[in-house]
């Protein structure tokens, strides 16, 4: 397969060029589109976020697999701080029309779960793979969802009172008695 060319984000690839010994691109969006991505994954910002993905043949759909880069600024859950975090991750998911006889069917009854199996195939709605929401995706996968500074150490407030619905009602019954 060909090194992977520089596209524009972002970047869907029809599923029939895929069968003719794959696709390879780089994907490297540019500062205002990080922003916005990093609006949407809740993120202070992407300071940088590169993807390798490669699209090979796989049954009569494809295979999705990438190596995604990225550096992120999220906000730590402990000290509200902002904090920059390297991101070094790969993926890999399997595509096919909807139409394709290899397409899981529906079936009454129990579903049954394999944890340790392969992840079903994704079903494409349409002839075109999203690559840009694939990378987004796995890219939200490895965000921690509870951010942490290094170092940063939760410690809980000392009580300064005692803190009860009811502690109102303990000065009332107080005052009541003494009178």
């Amino acid at each position: 397969m060909a090194e992977p060319v520089n596209t524009p984000w972002p970047c869907e690839v029809k599923l029939g060029r895929v069968d003719r010994g794959g696709v390879s691109v780089r994907l490297e969006p540019d500062a205002a589109q990080r922003k916005a991505l990093a609006k949407q994954l809740g993120l202070v910002a992407i300071e940088a976020l590169e993807a390798e993905v490669y699209l090979t043949p796989w049954l009569d759909g494809a295979e999705v697999s990438g190596l995604i880069r990225a550096r992120v600024t999220q906000t730590c859950g402990v000290t509200a701080d902002e904090f920059e975090e390297p991101i070094d991750a790969r993926f890999k998911v399997h595509v096919i029309s909807a139409d394709s006889y290899e397409a899981p069917q529906e079936e009454g009854g129990e579903l049954a779960l394999d944890p340790e199996a392969d992840d079903p195939p994704d079903i494409l709605e349409g002839d075109m793979v999203d690559v840009s929401g694939y990378v987004l995706e796995h890219l939200a996968l490895e965000l921690d969802p509870f951010p942490r500074k290094p170092g940063a150490v939760f410690e809980p407030p000392e009580p300064t009172a005692e803190i009860s619905p009811f502690s109102a009602l303990k000065t009332l019954k107080i005052k009541g008695e003494e009178g």
